[in-house]
C-alpha cells in the first residue's frame, strides 16, 4: 500500500513547544516497521512553528506573520534533524519537501512536485512534506497540513490517508465538553450534517481542527482514497490500522 501519514503538532511536541522525544521516537520506529513490511510511506509533518516556539522560548504561538516564519525557520531545522537521525537508525533515508499554496495551484510547479515525490518513492526514501511556513504569506493556507496531506495523497494516488491527531476520531459532539459524545467509526459521505459536528482548533500550538480534517477527507474521498482520523498518542495504532481493525473514524472514498 501507498500510505500518507499526517502528524499534527500536538502529537510531535509538548504543550511547551519542545519536542516530545518519546512520541517522535515511537512514531519513527512504527513507520519504519510498516515500511519494512513493504508499504510506501509519505509523512506529512506539522510541528515546525510549534518547535520553533519552544526553541526560541516564546511564551505562546506568535500571531504576526514575521515571527511565525522565524519560528518555522528555527523549528524546521530541529524537526528534520530529528527525523533524519531517527529514521537512519532503522536504515531509512528521509527527504524534505517544503510547499506553499502556490506550488499546488500552479500546474507546472505542481507537476514538478509530483514528479519529484514519485521519484523519491521509487528511490525507497521516506519523503517528509511540510508547508513552507518561512515564505508563505497566507498563514497556514493548507489548514495545518490537513488539506496539504489530502492533496499529497491525491498527487501520488495513495491507497490510504491517515491523520494522527490528539483525539480518537469524529464524535457526535465535542468529547471534551460532552461526556455523552460517541465516537463515529464510519462515515460513508461527508455531508453538511457531518461537517456541523466539527469544532475549533484544539491546541494553542496548532492551527487546524476537525473542520480542516473533514475538508481533507472530502478531497481524498472524491479521488477514491479512504481516510482515517485516529489518536496519535500511541503510534502503535498504525499496526491496528494496517491489520484492518476498526480504529478511529474511517471516511470511505468514493469508488467509481
Amino acid at each position: 500500500m501507498r500510505i500518507v501519514v499526517k502528524v499534527g503538532t500536538s502529537t510531535l511536541a509538548h504543550p511547551t513547544g519542545r519536542i516530545n522525544i518519546r512520541h517522535v521516537e515511537n512514531l519513527v520506529k512504527v513507520l519504519s516497521d510498516v515500511k519494512n513490511e513493504g508499504h510506501e510511506i509519505i509523512l506529512v509533518s506539522s510541528g515546525a512553528i510549534g518547535m520553533g516556539v519552544g526553541k526560541l522560548s516564546l511564551p505562546r504561538r506568535p500571531e504576526d506573520i514575521a515571527t511565525k516564519q522565524a519560528a518555522a525557520a528555527v523549528g524546521q531545522c530541529e524537526l528534520m534533524y530529528t527525523y533524519d537521525k531517527l529514521f537512519a537508525e532503522y536504515g531509512h533515508v528521509v527527504a524534505q519537501i517544503l510547499l506553499t499554496g502556490e506550488d499546488m495551484e500552479c500546474a507546472a510547479r505542481r507537476r514538478n512536485f509530483e514528479n519529484t515525490l514519485t521519484r523519491l518513492i521509487e528511490l525507497n526514501t521516506v519523503p517528509v512534506v511540510n508547508e513552507n511556513d518561512t515564505v508563505a504569506t497566507a498563514e497556514i493556507a493548507f489548514g495545518d497540513n490537513d488539506t496539504l496531506s489530502a492533496m499529497v495523497a491525491c498527487s501520488v494516488n495513495a491507497d490510504l490517508l491517515i491523520l494522527l491527531t490528539d483525539i480518537d476520531g469524529l464524535y457526535t459532539a465535542n468529547p471534551r465538553e460532552d461526556r455523552d459524545a460517541k465516537l463515529i467509526p464510519l462515515v460513508e459521505e461527508i455531508t453538511p450534517a457531518v461537517e456541523s459536528l466539527a469544532g475549533k482548533s484544539g491546541t494553542k500550538l496548532g492551527t487546524g481542527g476537525m473542520i480542516t480534517k473533514l475538508r481533507a477527507g472530502k478531497i481524498a474521498n472524491e479521488r477514491g482514497i479512504d481516510m482515517i482520523i485516529a489518536n496519535g498518542s500511541d503510534p502503535a495504532i498504525l499496526y491496528e490500522i494496517m491489520e484492518g481493525k476498526s480504529v478511529g473514524t474511517l471516511f470511505k472514498g468514493k469508488k467509481s
